[in-house]
């Protein structure tokens, strides 16, 4: 059964920016805040844009991001736009000492602006992670898988690909890490409960999700960790214009 609640196991955060007193302080409202809620995090820092975006897929495992405007080298906006190439569930909050980014920010969908030089700081943090919870209730498009390994709930946009081997199927999921479920189920099957989901079937061994597609050419598909999948001369041109159709609509 799908689900719109997101799993409260963990929040994992980041915060990027280029001055280590305005980390350290968004650090310690974030620990006072959650503390007091009894929420379990997992808080990074990161010195600059580019130590953040290196992460490639990995920074998927981020459900928010603090994230200065005004670093060297790497801005934030920049920064944000990779982070939206691997990931569109990720919560973006910018948090600058100028709001004068408001249309590049819608273009990123950044979830709020919040000003460093102000002494409303801490409650403005406060307030945005109260609304990122409310809205955690409902976004996260999530399903109950029954694996092999227990059950689990997974956000599908953090499924790379299902692979199909001896009766069983192989689910390559970001996490923490890169991590493997399986279930036995045909690919068959699968494909059908998550038709409308962007999964797309290039194989008759893989059912690849369309968001992580990071090239296609000469029978074979990248995803964004680098792992490539071949493709059948007899699907390739349909499996083309799939991948082509997706990343036109998102």
């Amino acid at each position: 059964m799908l689900s719109r609640k997101a799993s409260g196991f963990m929040l994992n955060i980041a915060i990027c920016d280029d001055e280590k007193y305005f980390r350290n302080e968004i650090r310690g409202i974030l620990e006072k805040y959650l503390g007091a809620e009894g929420i379990v995090c997992s808080i990074d820092d990161f010195a600059s844009g580019e130590e953040l975006t290196d992460l490639g897929i990995e920074v998927q495992k981020y459900d928010i991001v603090f994230l200065d405007i005004n670093m060297d080298q790497m801005d934030g906006i920049d920064v944000a736009r990779k982070i939206r190439e691997k990931s569109k569930d990720i919560f973006i909050v910018f948090v600058t000492a100028y709001i004068d980014y408001t249309i590049e920010g819608y273009k990123v969908d950044a979830f709020r602006y919040i000003l460093k030089n102000n002494n409303m700081l801490e409650g403005s943090v406060k307030e945005c992670l109260d609304s990122i919870r409310e809205r955690m209730a409902y976004e996260v498009e999530q399903k109950e898988f029954d694996f092999s390994e227990g059950k689990k709930t997974v956000s599908l946009e953090r499924i790379l690909f299902i692979e199909s081997n001896l009766h069983r199927l192989i689910f390559h999921i970001m996490e923490d890490s890169l991590n493997r479920y399986t279930v036995y189920k045909t690919l068959d099957d699968m494909e059908k409960e998550l038709e409308g989901k962007g999964f797309i079937r290039i194989h008759q061994s893989y059912l690849v999700n369309a968001r992580h597609v990071n090239g296609i050419s000469r029978y074979c598909l990248v995803l964004d960790n680098g792992t490539q999948l071949s493709i059948p001369r007899a699907r390739y041109n349909d499996v083309q214009k799939l991948i082509a159709e997706y990343k036109g609509a998102i």
